[in-house]
């Protein structure tokens, strides 16, 4: 008969095993769609219908030059990519100063500006889509990069704030002190010393804040009615509805790629600073 210690051990390593085998079946569940329609934007439609799971026996790169020319979706990408930059630098300028003042100072109505926060994170956007509307219209900032990037910035704040209040709150106070006693401002104390500490949680915020950005559809639509503004989501929408006409999808699914591959470089490049600001988040807060 086996000892306890070698009964732990089998046990262990079974566990472990069928660990690594959910995990394996998972990835594969998650990556596929992305490889398979990678492999889709190099086929043709007939190909595409033909052999829809085999690989593309001439692959058609035209369908890259389709999309990102005659679909219009080399402008969408460069309309997204500005308003998805100057939205991120607004969000976490002013989402960063505001989760360190209501995390590191005492005063009148800081509790109701932070319930105000917290508040906004459970308001539906579709609830405030009409009123919306009507109020960037009649303010001017409607069909416009100004009115879209100020809607974005003004609903993702609550979260940007929420993410970062726990970081700037476990801070050391010593470190604030410390920058005041040696003649720096609370300004200087917070864009020089505080601000670098909390590194993790502004790059958790600002990956999370890109993701929602650059695949935003419905806030996009309602604000921005110019073609030449449109951003990839209304792109791709666009483009969607052409290829039921056309039945072009190999145009489609290379615009697809188009779209899903800034994120996903994004994420492959980030990915060790997402785990470690949640991982700090969770242990600070």
């Amino acid at each position: 008969m086996p000892p306890p210690t070698e009964k732990v051990k089998t046990s262990g390593a079974i566990g472990r095993a069928i660990l690594h085998a959910v995990l394996m079946l998972y990835s594969v569940v998650v990556a596929y769609p992305m490889i398979w329609l990678l492999l889709a934007s190099l086929k043709n439609s007939r190909e595409l219908f033909e052999r829809p799971w085999g690989l593309p026996a001439s692959p058609v790169w035209a369908n890259f030059v389709k999309a990102w020319i005659e679909a219009g979706i080399g402008r969408c990408f460069v309309n997204s990519v500005f308003v998805t930059a100057i939205s991120m630098f607004f969000i976490l300028a002013i989402g960063s100063m505001a989760a360190y003042a209501l995390a590191r100072f005492v005063f009148p109505g800081r509790g109701v500006i932070h319930s105000a926060f917290m508040g906004g994170m459970m308001f539906p956007v579709f609830l405030g889509i009409v009123p919306l509307f009507l109020l960037l219209r009649s303010m001017g900032m409607w069909n416009n990069y100004f009115g879209l990037i100020t809607v974005y910035v003004a609903y993702s704040l609550s979260f940007t704030v929420f993410i970062l209040t726990g970081f700037f709150r476990t801070l050391p106070r010593e470190l604030a002190e410390a920058g005041l006693i040696d003649g720096c401002s609370q300004f200087a104390v917070f864009w020089r010393i505080m601000l670098p500490i909390a590194k993790p949680g502004i790059v958790a915020a600002g990956i999370f804040n890109f993701f929602g950005i650059w695949n935003e559809y419905p806030l996009a639509l309602v604000i921005i009615a110019d073609n030449n503004l449109r951003t990839l989501p209304l792109g791709i929408a666009n483009l969607l509805m052409v290829q039921h006409y056309e039945t072009d999808w190999g145009a489609l699914f290379a615009g697809l790629v188009i779209v899903m591959l800034p994120t996903l470089l994004v994420y492959l490049v980030f990915q060790r600073q997402i785990s470690e600001g949640l991982t700090a988040g969770a242990l600070k807060g």
